[in-house]
């Protein structure tokens, strides 16, 4: 971004948390429901991404009631079955194309990895251009992390005709077609952990507890 352009600002995302998938590593059903003593795993990315934007939803798959205390829209892949993070990306720019005029951006974040960073979308929207369609993507310990990204909805249908026309589902493989700047961060500063830890298996959710037992809440 040169010195001349205005960043993006907040009001103008959408935050898509992105809970559509199998969880086959995690023997099945929804990691985002799952029991963390007490709190689920998508109250605690609830509670980071509240205070970063006003405006979210959920990409899902199947029966959106068993959402519903959450109070959020839900939105499911629009293409494929389960057919991997970029057709949730691809479900937030459709949701926000339709149903936000005003939003010109969406923030994926993934609904495993609850211990994003409380900055995550402040400093990705420092990082682009407001007039002009940039991705940025996390990265931590030069380690990128794809499915945390900032998403112009101006490419939703440059990834719908991706998606649909079979090229892979690898989101690196359609942000290398655009411009696209990569964000780091540090180490999550209460629990010490990356702050991109994502839940992928059974043992993955003992790491959670026990890093929930020293992180204020």
């Amino acid at each position: 971004m040169t010195r001349h352009e205005k960043p993006l600002q907040s009001n103008k995302v959408l935050g898509c948390i992105l809970a559509g998938g199998q969880s086959r590593r995690m023997g099945g059903g929804d990691k985002s429901l799952m029991d963390l003593g007490g709190k689920t795993m998508l109250d605690l990315i609830l509670a980071r991404l509240k205070p970063q934007l006003d405006d979210i939803i959920l990409n899902a798959n199947g029966d959106p009631d068993r959402f519903a205390r959450f109070d959020l829209p839900v939105a499911a892949d629009p293409v494929g079955d389960f057919a991997g993070p970029l057709a949730g990306v691809l479900a937030g720019m459709t949701y926000a194309h339709a149903q936000r005029p005003n939003v010109t951006h969406i923030v994926s974040v993934a609904g495993d990895t609850p211990f994003f960073p409380t900055s995550l979308v402040a400093r990705l929207c420092a990082a682009v251009p407001a007039d002009r369609p940039v991705i940025a993507l996390a990265s931590s310990a030069e380690k990128l992390h794809p499915v945390f990204g900032l998403w112009p909805v101006r490419l939703k249908a440059d990834l719908e005709d991706w998606l649909r026309s079979g090229k892979t589902g690898k989101v690196l493989a359609f942000v290398d077609c655009y411009d696209s700047v990569e964000v780091s961060f540090d180490p999550d500063p209460a629990s010490g952990l990356d702050p991109f830890f994502n839940a992928n298996k059974p043992d993955d959710l003992a790491t959670v507890r026990d890093a929930l037992s020293y992180v204020p809440r």
